[in-house]
């Protein structure tokens, strides 16, 4: 009788056991099935982003973004960081919206960064927003972040050689800085034992290497490519680059204002003669 007693006892218990690892591999399926719902829904997310922000949708894609902002996904996040900055860039965004949406993109680079170092856009998106914010907080403060600023696009060229506009950004950032005024350049000199500099011509192997990239990707950086010509005295080279500029097709009113910049530059061409 002891020995059937401890023979039920052993049934009843690899039952259960046997229950419980059934419950195990029924949780763990649904575990799989949700995780994979969840990336498929991600995708899902970023293909209609993508499709919304290559038609110029400013404001439709910053809605549907804008309500996974609590998300934990590095991909989503940068682009949220760059739909907030694009709202904030439109003509009808009062200044005190601009301001908030500035720094809401700084906020969303910076949680897409620390989700994902290695992701060339999280790095790109942190530096132009650290930029954007320095246009609130004061020349000083923006001084003060240049390396930094440098520093992730940099890392931005790294981890995705091919892509054009991290390149152009870094074209911008040298050009900024061969061209930066005396009085900054004193506050540079303050702040730092070396104080960031650069020059015309490194501003322009950027541009170029931009445009080598990617053809005709961006009308700033032909309108640039224009500006630094002009800078170091080629003014042929500086015609081409600007013509290039005011004949590009207009998406944007980014573009729109790019044409009038270059149309305005090559009337001064005409004018001189």
């Amino acid at each position: 009788m002891g020995n059937l007693g401890a023979f039920k006892r052993s049934l009843l218990f690899s039952a259960f056991s046997y229950l419980g690892f059934e419950a195990y591999q029924v949780f763990s399926q649904a575990a799989v099935v949700h995780a994979t719902a969840k990336v498929f829904r991600v995708e899902e997310i970023l293909e209609q982003a993508d499709y919304l922000y290559e038609s110029g949708e400013t404001e439709k894609l910053y809605q549907l973004l804008t309500q996974y902002k609590e998300s934990e996904d590095a991909e989503l996040l940068w682009r949220l960081a760059r739909a907030s900055r694009d709202i904030a860039q439109l003509s009808g965004t009062s200044e005190a919206e601009k301001k908030l949406l500035v720094y809401e993109a700084l906020e969303y680079a910076k949680r897409a960064l620390e989700k994902n170092e290695h992701s060339f856009a999280a790095h790109k998106w942190y530096a132009i927003c650290i930029s954007d914010v320095g246009d609130y907080e004061g020349i000083k403060a923006k001084i003060a972040n240049a390396y930094i600023i440098k520093e992730h696009f940099e890392k931005a060229i790294e981890l995705n050689p091919k892509d054009a506009t991290s390149i152009h950004l870094m074209g911008i950032w040298c050009y900024t800085f061969a061209e930066m005024p005396w009085y900054q350049r004193r506050i540079a000199k303050m702040l730092f034992a070396t104080p960031p500099s650069s020059t015309y011509e490194e501003a322009l192997g950027y541009f170029h290497r931009a445009e080598q990239v990617d053809p005709n990707f961006y009308s700033k950086n032909l309108l640039l490519l224009g500006k630094t010509y002009l800078k170091l005295h080629n003014k042929k080279l500086a015609a081409f680059w600007l013509m290039k500029a005011k004949d590009y097709p207009a998406h944007t009113e980014e573009d729109k204002q790019i044409q009038t910049e270059a149309a305005q530059l090559l009337t001064g061409f005409n004018d001189k003669k």
